[in-house]
């Protein structure tokens, strides 16, 4: 089989947040074609304990710490560099010895980069195809971050974003190949950059039908059976923690006055501290981490994805399909899932994404299993049609 050199920003496992989910099944499709050259930076003391698994699927592989207060410090020297702040972040003189290395004694066909961040360490490499998997226009992202922050972060995010935009174009035109998570991402960093519009496409994100099944059975985790309100995310990720405080401090309140007995489950590892207070609130609960997400999802009434922020596809709104529930969501948590006769709610105001909420809390048959919303992703969002098109393009 042929050489390639997979370089990824975080450990692809365990596959249970956006970027892992999309690196892990990458991984595993890729596996199956190439001797997988692997290097990975670790930012969670706790995923060190999934080495093995990943160099399961490696024919030969690195794994280095990386300090999120350490690199946060490092990122500092940006600001006098004109470089974007997620640069330096990630500069690392062991990382980069082991690709030259790597390069230098195995016969490296291929080079599938994940997150742009990453391709610092083989920009220099003219004479190899690389593809590069930006998953989101982060650059973008970070616009979105400067209109809600106040100064001075408010100026540093629009910095990041204009700095990191130049970088992105810069090793878009290196790359042969441009991949984004949906066909609007990929339209997105056309218009933005003046790299050759032929070398930008997309794979979509699939979703585990296997593993994101209703027919398994579950225990229930609720006290009540009705009026059980989800989200699920990582909560130290801005955006979810953006959303979930939105959705308690301006909808949830109205939710409450017309029934009493709604109840809001936030479900997610890391809660910040922000997070943690929110349950303060009558009728609001934080998890913290959870074993198993699939039975808050499969006994909930209605799953809210109330999104603020985002960029890409979602995948807990395509989880909650993938199980047959209906979902309430703002305009940004549905980008790049075209929704027709699903039983997805698109709602932007306050008071109108409560009033709907409330139509499924007070409808028996909200609770009930979505035909239409699995088959959907069935249809649109396997993994095995996802990976047919990754293979494709780095072939």
């Amino acid at each position: 089989m042929k050489n390639l050199l997979f370089l990824v920003h975080r450990i692809p496992y365990p596959p249970n947040k956006g970027d892992k989910i999309r690196s892990y099944n990458f991984l595993k499709g890729l596996n199956t074609k190439y001797n997988i050259h692997l290097a990975a930076f670790i930012d969670d003391p706790e995923d060190w304990a999934y080495v093995d698994k990943v160099e399961a699927l490696t024919t030969n592989s690195l794994f280095l710490n990386i300090n999120p207060f350490v690199s946060k410090i490092k990122s500092l020297t940006a600001l006098v560099s004109n470089q974007a702040l997620t640069i330096p972040y990630y500069k690392n003189t062991q990382m980069q010895q082991w690709v030259d290395k790597t390069i230098k004694e195995n016969k490296v066909d291929k080079i599938f980069v994940f997150s742009s961040a990453m391709a610092q360490f083989v920009q220099k490499y003219h004479d190899i195809d690389i593809i590069i998997d930006f998953v989101d226009v982060d650059s973008d992202k970070w616009l979105q971050y400067s209109e809600k922050a106040k100064w001075p972060m408010n100026w540093v995010y629009r910095r990041e974003a204009s700095r990191l935009l130049a970088f992105d174009s810069e090793m878009a035109q290196l790359a042969t190949m441009n991949l984004f998570v949906s066909e609007e991402e990929s339209k997105l960093f056309k218009k933005l950059v003046a790299s050759d519009p032929n070398k930008i496409s997309f794979v979509n994100n699939g979703v585990d039908l296997d593993f994101f099944n209703h027919s398994v059975q579950y225990q229930t985790p609720f006290d009540i059976d009705k009026n059980i309100i989800v989200f699920t995310g990582a909560m130290d990720y801005w955006a979810n923690v953006d959303a979930v405080s939105w959705f308690v401090t301006e909808v949830f309140p109205q939710i409450k006055q017309q029934c009493s007995s709604a109840q809001f489950y936030i479900v997610g590892s890391k809660p910040t501290k922000e997070v943690l207070q929110l349950a303060r609130h009558s009728g609001v609960f934080v998890t913290g981490r959870v074993e198993d997400i699939r039975p808050y999802l499969v006994f909930s009434t209605v799953v809210v994805a109330p999104l603020l922020i985002a960029r890409g596809i979602q995948n807990k709104v395509l989880e909650a399909m993938a199980m047959g529930k209906r979902v309430v969501v703002t305009p940004p948590g549905i980008e790049g899932i075209n929704i027709q006769d699903e039983e997805v709610y698109t709602l932007e105001k306050a008071d109108d994404y409560a009033k709907q909420v409330l139509v499924l809390l007070a409808d028996s048959q909200s609770a009930q299993f979505v035909e239409t919303n699995r088959h959907y992703v069935e249809k649109n969002f396997s993994w095995s049609s996802s990976l047919k098109a990754l293979t494709g393009f780095i072939n």
